[in-house]
C-alpha cells in the first residue's frame, strides 16, 4: 500500500523511490507484486508515463482513508515513546505527600514539562481500590501488597524518627530510645492498624508504661499535634524527609523496626514511559532524603 500510494502521489516509479528512500527496482518489484495480488491492472504506460487506471483511482481513495488512520497510530506511538503531553495519576499516602512525592513530581516535570498530573492522598484500602478500578496509575505509600492483581514496582525500608517541639527536653538528645518516652504524652496510631502495630513493636518493652494518650491515623497528623505541643510522636522518617513542619525537632528513634514503603501498580496495566520515569526520579529523591541515617535537626 505504501509503494502504491507513493507512485500515485509522485506519478512515477522514480519519484516513489525518492520519496520512500529505496531503489527504483525495489519499487517496480513491489508494484508488480501488488498488481498480482489484487488481480488488477493498476497503471498503464502512456507516452512513457505511468497513468493510473480507474480501478487504481478508486483503490487509492480507499487507501487514503486507511492511511489517515495509520498516521494517527504513528503519531500516538511517537507520543508514547517521547511523551510531550499525557497524564500521570498517583495515589499517595499522607506520609509521602509532604515532601517525597511532590519532589519526585517536580523532578519529573523537568523531563516532561507539559505533563498533567492528578494526585490524591488516600488511605491504604482506598489506594488499592484506585489501582484495581484504574483510577490511579501508581500507588505510593506505606501499604501492604496482598492483592493478587497488584504488583510491587519498588520497595524501600523506612526507619523511624521521634518528633517534638524544639523546646521539648528530649530535643536535646541526639538519639531517642523507647525508655525516653516514659512519662511523656505520646501521640501514636491505633493498634488495630498495621502502622500502629509497627509503632507498638518499636516501643518494645516500654510500651506497657507509656502514656499513649493521643491516637491519630497518619504520621502527618502526628506531626501537626507534636508541632502544637500536644505531645511527642514516633513516626516514619518519610513523613519528615523535607522541611515541611516549622519548629519541629526531628531525632532518630532507636529501633530495629522498619516500615515498608512501596510503589505498586495493577498487574495487568504495564507501565508507560512516564510512569517508569516517575519511579526512577522517586528512587533519586528517596536516596537524597532517606538513604543516609537521619541526623539531628530542627525543621524551621
Amino acid at each position: 500500500m505504501e509503494v502504491f500510494r507513493a507512485v500515485m502521489l509522485t506519478g512515477s516509479v522514480a519519484g516513489a523511490a525518492e520519496l520512500l528512500h529505496v531503489s527504483q527496482p525495489a519499487v517496480s518489484k513491489l508494484l508488480a507484486h501488488a498488481a498480482r495480488q489484487s488481480g488488477l491492472t493498476l497503471f498503464e504506460r502512456v507516452k512513457g508515463r505511468l497513468v493510473p487506471t480507474p480501478e487504481a483511482q478508486q483503490l487509492h481513495a480507499e487507501i487514503e482513508n486507511l492511511w489517515r488512520g495509520v498516521e494517527r497510530v504513528r503519531d500516538v506511538s511517537r507520543t508514547l515513546a517521547r511523551p510531550e503531553t499525557g497524564t500521570l495519576r498517583l495515589a499517595v499516602s499522607a506520609s509521602l505527600a509532604s515532601h517525597l512525592a511532590p519532589r519526585a513530581v517536580a523532578l519529573l516535570y523537568e523531563r516532561f514539562p507539559l505533563l498533567k498530573s492528578r494526585i490524591e492522598i488516600l488511605v491504604s484500602p482506598i489506594m488499592v481500590d484506585a489501582l484495581l478500578d484504574h483510577s490511579a496509575d501508581l500507588a505510593i505509600g506505606l501499604l501492604p501488597n496482598e492483592h493478587p492483581n497488584l504488583v510491587t514496582v519498588k520497595s524501600y525500608a523506612c526507619g523511624l524518627a521521634c518528633v517534638m517541639r524544639e523546646d521539648h527536653p528530649l530535643a536535646a538528645k541526639a538519639l531517642v530510645t523507647p525508655s525516653d518516652l516514659r512519662g511523656q504524652r505520646v501521640i501514636t496510631s491505633p493498634a488495630s492498624t498495621p502502622y500502629g502495630q509497627s509503632l507498638h513493636r518499636a516501643y518494645g518493652k516500654a510500651a506497657a508504661d507509656l502514656r499513649l494518650d493521643i491516637e491519630v491515623r497518619s504520621a502527618t497528623t502526628a506531626c501537626w499535634f507534636a508541632q502544637a505541643g500536644a505531645g511527642i510522636a514516633v513516626i516514619d522518617r518519610a513523613a519528615v524527609a523535607g522541611q515541611s513542619f516549622t519548629g519541629l525537632a526531628v531525632r532518630p528513634f532507636k529501633s530495629s523496626e522498619r516500615l515498608e514503603v512501596r510503589i505498586i501498580r495493577n498487574r495487568y496495566r504495564p507501565m508507560s514511559v512516564v510512569q517508569e520515569a516517575f519511579c526512577d526520579v522517586f528512587d533519586r529523591v528517596w536516596d537524597e532524603a532517606l538513604k543516609t541515617p537521619a541526623s539531628p535537626r530542627i525543621q524551621r
